[in-house]
């Protein structure tokens, strides 16, 4: 199923309470992507703060006026309320609650954007070779908060969240020039070895996913990572948002293929 279950069935079958779980590995070829929604108030301040920071926020798609919850070049029949395994529910920067729809909790003041996802590199790393630990492992890749500051924008002010993947050195070559061909989902790695050296204190204990087994020939190594909006937004502290719940994407029916560069 994982494979050869298309975006749109996939999307309604999220939409209709079938699939609740992690979207790793589904509908192969196509761009998933992170989910920000916020208050016509605080969107053009995003708007910036996602241009000023494309790697941790590589902006793919939003919606053309507040309250449309349909962004038409993303996907057919695509209902940014329903098509989304999980989302979080924040007030005033705080997790308030995590729910499967957002149809009750819709505004028409809300502003929908759509960020590019790890996962759409992780196939062209597969694809090449490369173990991916967390697809490998069954499990949601690991984040970690860092000391890495994003530039800010308005009310949005951030350290930058990543992800990270353990690789033999070489690998970690690889997949570094492999990923530089894909700006639009993260692009190229932030940074690898020594997770002291961008404030991760234990990387056995990721923040957000799971952790994963790091072999003593690896080193992990670390991309920007789609969470970074989040912890924005609870620095911003806007009065309503909503994000999908890590791992949880949207499925769209772009294909990978249209984020290379080549």
């Amino acid at each position: 199923m994982k494979q050869d279950i298309s975006p749109l069935e996939l999307r309604h079958k999220i939409r209709g309470g079938e699939f609740t779980g992690n979207t790793s590995g589904y509908s192969r070829g196509f761009v998933q992507g992170n989910l920000c929604i916020l208050p016509a108030d605080y969107a053009s301040e995003f708007l910036q703060f996602c241009q000023s920071n494309p790697k941790p926020c590589p902006l793919i798609g939003m919606a053309s006026t507040p309250g449309d919850y349909r962004i038409p070049n993303l996907g057919e029949d695509l209902d940014i309320r329903t098509d989304i395994p999980s989302y979080r529910v924040f007030e005033d920067g705080q997790l308030t609650d995590e729910v499967h729809d957002i149809s009750d909790i819709w505004r028409d003041d809300l502003v929908s954007f759509v960020l590019g996802c790890s996962f759409s590199f992780e196939e062209a790393l597969i694809a090449d070779g490369l173990e991916i630990r967390n697809v490998s492992e069954g499990v949601n890749v690991p984040m970690y908060r860092t000391d890495i500051d994003c530039n800010s924008a308005g009310r949005f002010v951030s350290k930058m969240v990543v992800s990270m993947r353990p690789m033999i050195p070489s690998d970690a070559i690889r997949a570094i020039q492999i990923c530089t061909r894909f700006p639009a989902v993260h692009g190229a790695p932030v940074h690898f070895g020594d997770p002291a050296r961008i404030g991760i204190r234990d990387i056995k204990h990721p923040e957000f996913g799971d952790a994963v087994t790091i072999h003593d020939d690896e080193v992990p190594v670390f991309w920007a990572c789609g969470v970074t909006p989040q912890v924005a937004v609870e620095q911003a502290k806007p009065p309503f948002c909503i994000t999908h719940a890590p791992g949880c994407m949207l499925v769209t029916d772009q294909p990978n293929s249209h984020l290379a560069v080549m």
